[in-house]
């Protein structure tokens, strides 16, 4: 899809959540590609916080996040999967405000073109938080990279055209 280079680049304040049980800063790597993506688009990293895999953990840490002006957009990355530990698309829904189910959708069908029938494991997520856009990708660095080169760096770029989250931003309060 097009982008519109008669538009300003606006950047997007995001905060990146690793939810893992076994991960520390040194170990994430699919926190690392998604900095680097991040930042290589140009906008900012607003905070980025290692937590684990305990639904009030993370709804804890997302709210914080919700609540500061300073944060846009929400991207975690693990806690995606079906077994006992995987929690995270519970905590965004315990956050939630709307849900943005094609997000999911979206993503699954993308990564099915690269692993087949292995997406079906995935529950990538998105959903509006009180106004701050919150997208879950699994741990991978597979599918951090499918999931912003594929969906989020359109789609938080506000020159991508026909629409985007971005220009949508201003309105996400409106009653």
């Amino acid at each position: 899809m097009p982008i519109d280079e008669s538009r300003a680049f606006v950047p997007v304040r995001i905060a990146v959540l690793t939810v893992s049980d076994t991960r520390g800063l040194a170990e994430d790597r699919s926190g690392d590609t998604l900095v680097a993506r991040i930042e290589g688009a140009g906008h900012v990293l607003a905070d980025r916080v290692i937590v684990r895999d305990d639904v009030e953990t993370i709804v804890a840490r997302l709210h914080a996040w919700i609540d500061d002006s300073a944060i846009d957009c929400i991207i975690t990355t693990g806690g995606t999967g079906v077994t006992g530990r995987d929690v995270t698309p519970e905590a965004v829904e315990a956050v939630a405000t709307k849900l943005i189910p094609g997000f999911g959708e979206l993503f699954r069908w993308q990564s099915y073109a690269k692993i087949g029938t292995s997406t079906i494991q995935s529950r990538a997520t998105a959903c509006v938080a009180r106004g701050t856009y919150i997208f879950a990708l699994p741990g991978s660095t597979g599918a951090v990279r499918d999931g912003w080169d594929g969906i989020l760096a359109e789609q938080l770029d506000i020159r991508h055209r026909p629409c985007n989250f971005v220009e949508l931003m201003p309105r996400l309060l409106e009653r």
